[in-house]
């Protein structure tokens, strides 16, 4: 029916009362129409005899389509007929009729709402609705007043499983049956109705879903008083639930709320803020209450960074979700958490630099790697896994340093670029490693054997460097800052081989083929014999871990001294043969050999010992005895 529309076939005679019959034919048309659409409303009556038991109880958007969309357009006929009455000042019975129409009609249209929500939970699940483009969920609020019954009549008529599966379009059906009750009902300012039948259904679906994935509502002296343990087994449940309670669950109950009140954006705001803030604001608190934890320890840091991570990996969704200016307190509460987790990652960083500068650990026994360096490293490599939050957590909190760095250790691992926080990321890992390497030169110092502190020296460096290269520190230290450090390994042990094996090679003349008297020879023979088993017997319980490393160092002194002592050897062996020569030569070449081989292993002995400590285990101020917990 289109109102305010009509003309009369016949033009009225002068002598008529043409306002007075139009009246009388309005009043007429407006009886008409509330009887038509009275008709339609009465047959589903919740309340009075005229419509059948059946009637009342059955599912009208469910069961009987076609009578819906005629239920719809008798509604909307009823308004607009109630608002020519109002205009027109018609009589008061024809509005208290169309009014007492309504008020059925507006009970009908919320039980519906009613039945469709708290029967389709399964076909509203945040999943199926988190896959529906933004386009599909995000549709003009502005139609005409046909656009609900035709989208109702092409998702019921119209086969839609050729591009969607039987959940998603069963969920389609499912909005835009509930988004055409919604326009119906906010047209006629039944709003305020539908929207509370609506957030009462879809709050607790969040809520239940919320407790499903095992988030929960906790207080800062609840969090302070759990052990570690059972923190760290909800933070755990947390990180595994914050993506789907963000991506799934509240993205699938936007799109469900834009689409069913995108007829009103107020009230899409609203009703999203209504249903969504308070579990949005209990989800996002709990990091900060994690980061205010007083026994947060040096191993508690990866599981810092991670809810760092979720935070800020889901920081875009976060802000499109909860866009609207009533929801701008989830979004505060997610930075306040992002702020205060940065705050204890920065405390603990802090801790981890301070203690090992006060690491009071002994020097180990046959100048392997020190717990120290295995702690300190495998610690650095966990956080150059965490690089973009560690750039994001320190790019406000630079490096401050008393001194000039010393530059045999430290190189800037970046070129002179900008401050960006990756260069941020770099030098500070640098600097952590500096310090570490600072420390061992203090250590390798309480070896009595200075050629025992250079191997312990390569040894640690080595294990620096090979920590490094296997990594992600190797991106962010730069090939620059490794090849420097390799070349610093080689100078340890060039070192440790002058060193420990000086009375080796200064035992053999300098020209191995120069002639010289069998006394000579004899002579040259017992030096060599005597400095080769007394640096045997000192360095046969040291040890090199890294094999490459071993073989490295075993081939350079068999090259050395094997080589040389193999042309001294095959001169003079046959003269010094009537001489006794088993009490003068008392290693052959192969013999060397072989005594190299057996080296580096740790499995020797020592009579005076190796170092001031003995073999006293080492004890540390952090817990170099095992790598760091990383919290995942």
């Amino acid at each position: 029916m289109r109102i305010g529309h009509f003309s009369p076939s016949r033009p009225s005679s002068p002598s008529n009362d043409s306002p007075s019959r139009h009246t009388t034919f309005s009043q007429t048309l407006m009886e008409d129409t509330i009887s038509d659409a009275g008709a339609i409303i009465k047959k589903w009556d919740l309340d009075t005899s005229s419509s059948t038991s059946y009637n009342r109880v059955a599912n009208l958007f469910r069961d009987y389509r076609e009578e819906a969309i005629k239920f719809l357009d008798a509604v909307t006929n009823l308004q607009h007929c109630m608002h020519f009455v109002i205009k027109e000042s018609s009589s008061s019975e024809l509005l208290v009729q169309a009014q007492s129409l309504m008020q059925i009609a507006m009970k009908r249209l919320q039980k519906e709402m009613y039945t469709i929500l708290s029967g389709n939970r399964y076909f509203l699940d945040s999943e199926t609705l988190s896959t529906r483009s933004s386009r599909q969920s995000t549709r003009s609020s502005v139609s005409d007043e046909d656009d609900h019954d035709d989208e109702i009549n092409e998702i019921a008529n119209t086969e839609v499983s050729t591009r969607a599966s039987d959940i998603v379009r069963v969920s389609e059906l499912v909005m835009a049956n509930l988004k055409a009750i919604a326009d119906c009902m906010i047209g006629a300012g039944y709003g305020k109705e539908c929207v509370k039948i609506y957030n009462l259904n879809r709050k607790s679906v969040i809520d239940e879903t919320l407790y499903y994935l095992g988030v929960e509502k906790l207080t800062s002296s609840q969090i302070q008083k759990m052990d570690w343990e059972v923190l760290e087994k909800k933070t755990k449940n947390w990180l595994g639930s914050v993506k789907i309670a963000v991506s799934t669950l509240f993205h699938g109950e936007k799109i469900l709320c834009d689409h069913v009140f995108s007829a009103s954006e107020a009230i899409r705001e609203t009703c999203f803020s209504e249903i969504a803030r308070e579990s949005a604001l209990t989800l996002f608190a709990f990091p900060e209450l994690v980061a205010k934890y007083k026994k947060l320890s040096l191993e508690k840091m990866f599981t810092v960074l991670d809810l760092y991570n979720s935070i800020s990996e889901l920081w875009d969704e976060i802000e499109l979700i909860f866009s609207f200016s009533s929801l701008e307190i989830v979004k505060s509460q997610a930075v306040a958490s992002l702020v205060k987790i940065g705050e204890a990652a920065q405390f603990m960083l802090s801790e981890f630099e301070s203690a090992i500068q006060k690491d009071t650990s002994k020097a180990v026994s046959g100048g392997g790697v020190h717990p120290l360096t295995r702690y300190v490293m495998n610690y650095l490599v966990f956080l150059g896994d965490y690089s973009g939050a560690f750039a994001e957590i320190i790019v406000d909190c630079p490096l401050s340093v008393q001194s000039p760095l010393p530059e045999s250790y430290f190189m800037s691992p970046t070129s002179d670029e900008d401050d960006s926080p990756s260069s941020a990321v770099s030098v500070r890992l640098a600097w952590l490693v500096l310090v570490l390497l600072c420390k061992l030169d203090g250590k390798a110092q309480i070896y009595k054997d200075v050629s025992l502190s250079y191997l312990f020296l390569a040894n640690n460096l080595n294990y620096v460097v090979s920590k490094v290269k296997k990594s992600n520190l190797k991106f962010l230290l730069g090939s620059d800052w490794l090849s420097k450090h390799e070349m610093k390994i080689k100078q340890y042990i060039s070192n440790y081989e002058r060193m420990g094996w000086n009375k080796v090679l200064t035992s053999l003349p300098d020209n191995s083929t120069a002639k010289m008297s069998s006394p000579e020879a004899r002579e040259w023979f017992f030096k060599f014999n005597s400095g080769f088993e007394e640096a045997y017997r000192v360095q046969s319980s040291w040890i090199i871990p890294d094999p490459k490393l071993r073989d490295e160092v075993k081939i350079s002194l068999a090259r050395k001294i094997v080589s040389g002592y193999r042309i001294f050897y095959e001169k003079y062996r046959e003269s010094l043969r009537s001489g006794g020569v088993k009490s003068v030569i008392r290693f052959a070449p192969d013999d060397l050999q072989n005594y190299f081989s057996d080296l580096f292993y740790g499995t020797g002995f020592s009579e005076q010992g190796t170092t001031a400590y003995g073999s006293a285990s080492p004890s540390t101020s952090i817990s170099t005895s095992s790598s760091p917990s990383h919290g995942r």
